[in-house]
């Protein structure tokens, strides 16, 4: 009954958006079926939103890549959530409307409060009035609107203004990914996306030279460093899986011999998590889903079920959360770790 209750929905949405399209009132849908020609840029405006959200709810690693017939998981209106959250802050945009504005340009390494500051204003004010779906995401040469009035008031920024972030740069090193290198400055991977024109992660490649807005880490260590959990077990082989760091750490005989960078299952999907050993080995194995088809996934190690370790070559973002459920190795790590475990070998996966 429920499959059919579904289906009867979908129907009637394609209908609808099918014949009157998109509205600005229909922003608070749940679902959205993509259409043919429907890009990710065109949906997100249609629903008041932003791609990096619709990509982030929907594990979508390309954000160039959609399919017609694909289901998306629509937010609620975001200009919607700030005035329910701040109504002081949209009274101000109310009242301030028939004022002049002007636009400031994003430069690299410029967050919101600072711009802000530039012009007497606050970072939700900034927020509300170009409605902005994540205060956090900006990237270099956007065109933000602001208040002329408060930019004619405010003193010169060469003077007063805050100090921007450190321009940290970054050369990318042989195995290292957006993610990876993100903790080690103690920011978020979608910003230094942004900051760099970066829409698709993988195509960050060692020698290429990044910006890196507002690090924390004053030196640079030269990979993630974490503590590595205690072995499973102290005579023999055994691997784990901590889904707190996006680690997986191999153990002989109790000592820690090999931690690599990994992407578990989105909140969707999650990682099994408890005490499994390896049950089956493939060398290839082609993996399919009512929303991938992945052909050829090399060194696969199940674990329990459906879940298995494997090597992953149509994403590089490890770090994150971007399976079904599996546990996504750079594939040079799959093969080691293929390998290197055996049927029978212990695996925890934990927090």
């Amino acid at each position: 009954m429920r499959k059919f209750a579904l289906r009867v929905f979908i129907v009637i949405a394609l209908l609808v958006f099918g014949a009157v399209g998109i509205s600005a009132q229909d922003n608070t849908a749940g679902v959205h079926v993509v259409q043919r020609g429907e890009n990710l840029f065109r949906i997100a405006q249609y629903y008041a939103t932003d791609v990096n959200t619709l990509a982030q709810i929907n594990g979508i690693t390309n954000t160039w890549q959609i399919f017609a017939g694909q289901t998306l998981i629509i937010p609620t209106s975001a200009t919607a959530a700030a005035i329910a959250s701040a109504p002081e802050v949209a009274a101000v945009t109310i009242a301030q409307s028939s004022a002049a504005t002007t636009t400031h340009t994003v430069g690299r390494g410029e967050n919101l409060t600072y711009i802000a500051g530039l012009y007497g204003m606050t970072a939700e004010q900034v927020a509300a009035l170009n409605s902005l779906a994540n205060p956090n995401l900006l990237y270099a040469g956007q065109q933000l609107v602001v208040n002329a009035v408060a930019s004619a008031a405010a003193p010169a920024p060469a003077q007063s203004a805050p100090a921007l972030p450190s321009d940290v740069r970054h050369t990318v090193r042989p195995g290292e990914y957006l993610a990876s290198i993100a903790a080690q400055y103690g920011v978020s991977w979608l910003n230094i996306a942004q900051a760099n024109g970066i829409y698709d992660p993988n195509t960050v490649f060692a020698g290429m030279e990044l910006i890196i807005p507002g690090a924390t880490s004053a030196i640079y260590s030269g990979s993630a460093q974490t503590a590595a959990p205690p072995a499973v077990v102290t005579i023999g082989r055994s691997i784990i899986v901590d889904l707190s760091d996006q680690m997986t750490y191999a153990y002989e005989n109790g000592v820690l011999v090999r931690s690599v960078l990994s992407s578990t299952g989105l909140p969707a999907t999650p990682t099994v998590i408890g005490d499994f050993a390896i049950e089956r080995k493939y060398s290839a194995q082609t993996m399919s889903g009512p929303d991938y088809y992945l052909p050829d996934v090399p060194y696969v190690m199940y674990f329990y079920s459906g879940y298995a370790l494997h090597g992953t070559y149509w994403h590089s973002n490890f770090g994150q959360p971007m399976s079904h459920g599996c546990v996504n190795l750079p594939t040079w790590e799959a093969e080691w770790f293929y390998s290197f475990a055996d049927y029978g070998t212990p695996i925890r996966v934990q927090y």
